[in-house]
């Protein structure tokens, strides 16, 4: 893997001539940021955009209020775990305009766990085989809200929700519009299908184009502590939120950078 991941930091500084630098991903400890103060951290990067399913901090619009433990579920063999979480994702690729990045910052963190990883996208894109590569080169894939939210909601929401955000078709190998690196853009939240496959075919290939996601050497992993915030592409990354803290609580507050065309 191309050491792409910044480390981590204790100061931050950001610029106006920083926005064109979110290529990956930085953490940093101890900002203690006002709620005004992260809105204009992320705006440094682009417009802010809300998010139709996950509530936002009230009178922040802008701030979504991610809670973990309200999340969880009772599987068939009795292990706890999260219906939203454990899932290697880039966030609303259900847009038309997929988001660029994010800002995340720690509110309440259990006493242990709760950890984020990130993997290089590029990294995953670069390790498959070039008869891979060929393979999927000019393909597009399905992103549908609803694959991963509709379970959530209630029926007539769902349905509403559908029409509101229609399924999107994004490159399975996307560009990235500043360093022209390719990257595998597909995930395991909101990618139902490769469009133009047989159900069979398109599960097949979805399911090996998934895994290099769980590659080690290629991510990272962040321990948070209080007031810690991370920043990342989205365009470049996935990541995975640890679910493996219940039944404490973990609360973040992220603010999301409105993207542009995949193609």
């Amino acid at each position: 893997m191309r050491p792409r991941f910044p480390r981590r930091g204790q100061g931050l500084a950001v610029r106006p001539s920083s926005r064109h630098l979110l290529l990956a991903s930085a953490a940093f400890r101890d900002l203690d940021l006002s709620h005004e103060a992260h809105l204009a951290l992320g705006r440094v990067f682009g417009p802010l955009e809300g998010h139709p399913v996950i509530g936002h901090v009230p009178g922040y619009p802008e701030i979504l209020d991610i809670r973990g433990a309200e999340g969880r579920v009772e599987d068939a063999a009795g292990d706890k775990a999260f219906r939203a979480l454990d899932k290697w994702h880039t966030d609303v690729t259900f847009r038309a305009h997929p988001s660029l990045g994010a800002v995340l910052r720690a509110r309440e963190l259990p006493p242990i766990g709760g950890d984020t990883l990130w993997c290089d996208a590029a990294a995953a894109y670069d390790g498959l085989a070039d008869a891979m590569k060929e393979r999927i080169e000019g393909l597009t894939a399905t992103h549908d809200i609803v694959h991963d939210f509709g379970d959530r909601v209630a029926p007539e929401r769902r349905a509403a929700m559908a029409a509101e955000f229609p399924p999107q078709h994004h490159p399975v190998v996307r560009v990235h519009p500043e360093t022209g690196a390719k990257t595998l853009f597909v995930n395991a939240s909101f990618t139902s299908r490769i469009d133009g496959l047989g159900d069979a075919d398109s599960a097949a290939l979805l399911a090996i184009l998934l895994d290099r996601f769980k590659v080690p050497e290629y991510q990272i992993r962040f321990r948070w502590s209080a007031n810690a915030v991370a920043i990342w592409d989205n365009r470049s990354t996935q990541h995975y939120p640890v679910a493996d803290y219940w039944p404490a609580h973990r609360r973040m507050e992220r603010v999301t950078i409105a993207g542009g065309p995949t193609q």
